[in-house]
């Protein structure tokens, strides 16, 4: 297992497991607590597991939690592909309003951890994607947030060309969603 930051964000990693392949298949360890927490600079308590499948073009998020129910997350894709997100949301960062992305998909079996402070998102492209990831929160309704996905203040590039990806598919939660500037008036953003 190695590990590397996202972009300028030192507090998210991108894990790389070690994949053994032989003419059987394919072994991998998806999850092992000790070698995580060597890379992070706190032990994190994880509670709950989401799975998601989605076609290809289908947008999700920019999703977060607000304090005291904030959460940590790690992703990882077990079939298909994404492009996955983050922006940090957190008003004292050097990083505030920035954003990152890295392609995760099932040949790679990258794993993307994610901290408290980070509005996360990704774009499926690949038909029946599954993603899974464990969250250190349980889902709390009146924590939940969501920033718009296409904030021109922060301007993400989704890649929507070179994925021949025309319309995509976003939910009417996430077509809503506020931009960065109506999360920080209303203040619904990480100190």
């Amino acid at each position: 297992m190695k590990c590397s930051n996202l972009g300028v964000f030192t507090e998210v990693k991108v894990i790389q497991n070690t994949i053994h392949e032989d003419k059987r298949g394919f072994f991998l360890e998806a999850f092992n607590k000790k070698i995580l927490f060597k890379y992070l600079s706190e032990e994190i308590n994880f509670v709950q597991d989401n799975h998601s499948r989605s076609k290809k073009g289908v947008i999700r998020g920019l999703h977060f939690q607000r304090n005291p129910f904030a959460q940590a997350k790690l992703i990882r894709v077990t079939k298909g592909a994404i492009l996955d997100v983050v922006v940090d949301i957190r008003l004292t960062s050097k990083n505030f309003g920035k954003w990152a992305s890295i392609e995760i998909n099932e040949k790679n079996a990258y794993m993307l951890f994610i901290p408290e402070g980070f509005a996360h998102g990704f774009l499926t492209i690949e038909n029946n994607t599954d993603v899974l990831y464990k969250t250190n929160n349980f889902y709390t309704p009146d924590s939940d947030g969501s920033l718009l996905w296409n904030d021109p203040d922060i301007g993400i590039n989704w890649e929507l060309k070179s994925y021949k990806i025309e319309n995509p598919i976003i939910s009417k939660k996430d077509r809503n969603a506020l931009n960065l500037g109506e999360l920080n008036e209303k203040k619904l953003l990480f100190p």
